[in-house]
């Protein structure tokens, strides 16, 4: 039995354009993203093989196996709700001030996430988190969809910088699509997480 599914869009395909292409979209989620929730629920049941048989010489393997897709399948679930065709501008309230606390500035924090994106050497992630421990935002850069991960982080906001989610549109110009990904930013998803995570 399947444990994870893959989510409908909350919007069509060519919902983001011009900043992202109906094609891309769709390639990206039915594709993409369809494959890490089935690499997710095989893994699952490989592991469930396992147990039942008490075989678990590819227990390391399947372990990251299982950290590689669950992690493609809860990123991209994430990516999907963090965008909008109504999206852009900036957050106010609450999650502008602890922006502004522990970045110096909205313009710090656009800054250091778009880097961030921009440099994941591969392919990987830009994310802003929430960290639990010192209760403040910080920014990380995942490789894959796995690594490099503070643990206990929340993702509040994710920008996918693997090349399925811009290189038809963009070629090798990442900059210029992680520029177009803040026109597209749901700040009202990206603020609920916040608020989620700090409760």
């Amino acid at each position: 039995m399947a444990t994870y599914s893959l989510p409908d869009l909350p919007y069509d395909y060519a919902a983001l354009e011009p900043a992202i292409t109906g094609e891309i979209l769709e390639l990206h989620h039915d594709k993409h993203h369809a494959a890490y929730v089935k690499g997710a629920n095989d893994t699952l049941e490989q592991l469930a093989e396992a147990r039942a048989k008490e075989q678990f010489g590819g227990l390391v393997g399947l372990e990251k196996t299982l950290a590689f897709n669950l992690s493609g399948h809860i990123l991209h679930s994430i990516f999907w709700d963090n965008l909008s065709p109504d999206g852009g501008d900036r957050p106010d309230g609450e999650l502008a001030a602890a922006i502004d606390e522990d970045f110096g500035s909205f313009e710090g924090f656009q800054k250091q996430l778009a880097l961030a994106t921009q440099a994941v050497q591969g392919s990987g992630w830009g994310v802003l988190g929430w960290e639990p421990v010192g209760r403040k935002l910080i920014v990380q850069q995942v490789y894959d969809h796995h690594g490099n991960v503070g643990v206990g982080a929340t993702p509040l906001l994710v920008f996918d910088a693997w090349e399925h989610a811009y290189y038809l549109q963009y070629k090798n110009v990442r900059p210029d699509y992680v520029a177009k990904l803040w026109s597209l930013v749901n700040w009202t998803d990206v603020t609920a997480r916040f608020d989620a995570a700090r409760a």
